[in-house]
């Protein structure tokens, strides 16, 4: 595995498809996605007046990429990341503190168009699959 999507990544990839599928086959094998993804994009289908047609994009994307679990590694990681940039006055989005978290532990580079709120996290390798 050598990529992490985060969830801007990934809901791009659902709504125009040929925008990122050269990068899903390039790296095809390589491309995970986190439990707490994959709840945030459960969240919004369920939040759509019309869940069925996202549930059906959640499926297709799941067949493209593994999930990795939130496990307990990675919630020491969150606790240490979280407690060294709050000494320092920094705030993350914990949504974004989990998944930055994961791609820590297994040593993933995270993808995301939101450079913004990741990049004070130590460590953390980033890339943005959605700059032309």
């Amino acid at each position: 595995m050598t990529f992490l999507l985060d969830t801007d990544t990934c809901s791009a990839h659902m709504r125009r498809p040929a925008t990122l599928a050269h990068r899903f086959i390039q790296y095809t094998g390589q491309v995970a996605i986190s439990t707490v993804t994959l709840a945030e994009l459960y969240a919004g289908a369920y939040k759509h007046s019309k869940p069925k047609r996202l549930l059906v994009l959640i499926a297709d994307l799941l067949q493209e990429v593994d999930v990795i679990d939130l496990d307990s590694t990675c919630a020491e990681r969150f606790g240490q990341v979280r407690g060294t940039l709050l000494q320092q006055g920094i705030s993350v989005p914990t949504a974004d503190l989990l998944i930055a978290s994961v791609a820590l532990v297994h040593d993933l580079t995270l993808v995301t168009h939101n450079t913004a709120d990741y990049r004070n996290i130590p460590g953390l390798r980033l890339d943005d699959w959605l700059i032309p």
